[in-house]
């Protein structure tokens, strides 16, 4: 891989704004994919952040769909080349995304745009100002004051519920051990980290159904 910028005109499945699956053949929106490179080793390189140069192929942001890529040998398809999946590329790119989420709640605490701890974002709910944009709660967070801030979640909007993140990845955001209740308010960041927590739900639960979110 040389140095710079991809260039996405390059890259196989590239339908102006949109980027064709190519596993499924769907087109969709980046946002909801994974973007992928041969390595200079021949090894192919899972692109998260879509920034890596080279030629690039695209699959739908969920296990299985990466999966069937290797199995079918798709990926050397696309490259036209012979390229070799590391062992569990799955596996791979949840822990890039897991990453990423984490960089995203990192640069919310840093900008201001996030709440912690159960009594805050309650707090926050109750002042019913429209500011709390998601709730960010942890995969292992107990049911009692989970259920009365995705009780606040539902009612005040429909506001996004993640619960992807175990509480120790979380904590690793705001440099804590571990944090178990967390907001982010309306903005960008916001924003930006819905969405890698929207292709982390390819490969976790995105938000258990018996939590009762919107």
């Amino acid at each position: 891989m040389t140095r710079g910028r991809a260039h996405k005109s390059d890259d196989d499945g590239v339908e102006g704004p949109l980027r064709r699956c190519i596993v499924s053949g769907e087109t969709l929106a980046p946002e909801r994919m994974v973007r992928f490179v041969a390595g200079p080793d021949g090894v192919v390189v899972p692109d998260v952040a879509h920034k890596l140069p080279g030629r690039g192929c695209w699959v739908t942001a969920e296990r299985t769909a990466i999966a069937k890529a290797c199995e079918k040998g798709l990926f050397s398809k696309s490259f036209k080349a012979s390229v070799k999946c590391p062992p569990d590329l799955g596996a791979l790119v949840e822990q890039l995304l897991v990453k990423r989420c984490i960089e995203h709640l990192g640069l919310a605490r840093r900008a201001g745009s996030a709440i912690i701890g159960y009594a805050q974002v309650e707090e926050a709910f109750r002042a019913r100002d429209g500011r709390i944009a998601a709730l960010v709660e942890a995969s292992d967070s107990g049911p009692a004051d989970r259920e009365k801030l995705v009780k606040y979640a539902r009612i005040q909007g429909a506001i996004p519920v993640a619960g992807c993140l175990g509480s120790a990845e979380i904590g690793l955001a705001f440099g804590r051990e571990s944090v178990v209740h967390a907001a982010l308010t309306s903005g960008a960041l916001a924003a930006r980290f819905l969405v890698e927590a929207g292709r982390l739900g390819g490969f976790r639960v995105l938000c258990p159904p018996e939590w009762g979110a919107a």
